[in-house]
């Protein structure tokens, strides 16, 4: 089946509530990048207002980043019926981006600075905690080496080398892993928790992760990877994305790792 045949529905979770620090940058990206393929993409909010028999339409999740205060509000409203079908979602293999704040709300919980635990979903075997108030933020460029599988077997066959994702980060709250596989391996900046050397967490086709940057523009391999994996999901065989012109954005790319190599 010809991909410029085919249409996907992006869900953005709480848009007005989660996302911070340009996360919005990854829906655009997402969206043009299958458009400019000729594919049919739709981007529908996922808010308060929006009944849970709308997250069954959706192909590809993205949510962002947000405030203590906004994530309990969304946390309040992201139980029962909505939360089980995010999970079945998830489960089946719907494809995603959790940036910052959203992955916190698919692990078991978050303990704020100040102020009562947040209770998670528990999609994803990971706990966060903030330190304190006067602890360190984590915050800053970070650099880290995809490792989970499949996505980075699927994506080194795509580009041909290790794929790296380059990004930025700014958190209080730091993540622990359970038994839920890591994103990848931190090679500059502070990951999960700037402890154990992980970023990010990988389960079923769901990318959490503390990139902003934000995440899909400075990647667009990641990008492509969930074009194609949500097509694959949605249409039950295999799609081959023609290659677009990342000239630009590799060039960006490269003046960023040139940059972070001269002020290690």
């Amino acid at each position: 089946m010809n991909p410029e045949q085919m249409e996907l529905t992006i869900g953005w979770l709480y848009p007005t509530l989660m996302s911070t620090y340009g996360d919005r940058g990854n829906v655009i990206c997402l969206k043009q990048r299958g458009q400019w393929r000729g594919i049919n993409i739709q981007v529908v909010s996922l808010d308060q207002q929006t009944p849970a028999e709308a997250m069954h339409q959706v192909d590809i999740f993205m949510g962002g980043g947000a405030q203590d205060r906004q994530q309990e509000i969304v946390m309040r409203d992201l139980r029962g019926i909505k939360a089980e079908t995010l999970r079945e979602k998830l489960e089946a293999g719907t494809p995603g981006v959790f940036t910052c704040g959203a992955p916190q709300l698919l692990g078991h919980y978050y303990e704020p600075a100040l102020g009562q635990r947040i209770e998670g979903l528990g999609l994803l075997d990971f706990v966060s905690k903030h330190p304190g108030p006067d602890a360190r933020r984590c915050i800053g460029n970070v650099v880290f080496e995809l490792t989970a599988s499949p996505l980075a077997q699927e994506l080194e066959l795509m580009l041909g080398t290790k794929p790296v994702v380059i990004g930025f980060e700014n958190h209080g709250g730091r993540t622990y892993l359970g038994n839920v596989e890591p994103l990848g391996r931190v090679v500059k900046g502070y990951g999960n928790n700037g402890e154990d050397g992980m970023e990010g967490a990988f389960y079923r086709n769901a990318i959490a992760t503390y990139s902003h940057g934000p995440l899909l523009p400075k990647n667009p391999f990641v990008a492509d990877w969930l074009i194609q994996t949500a097509l694959r999901q949605k249409y039950q065989t295999p799609v081959s994305l023609k290659p677009l012109d990342d000239t630009l954005a590799m060039q960006a790319r490269d003046a960023m790792f040139k940059r972070l190599a001269l002020l290690t």
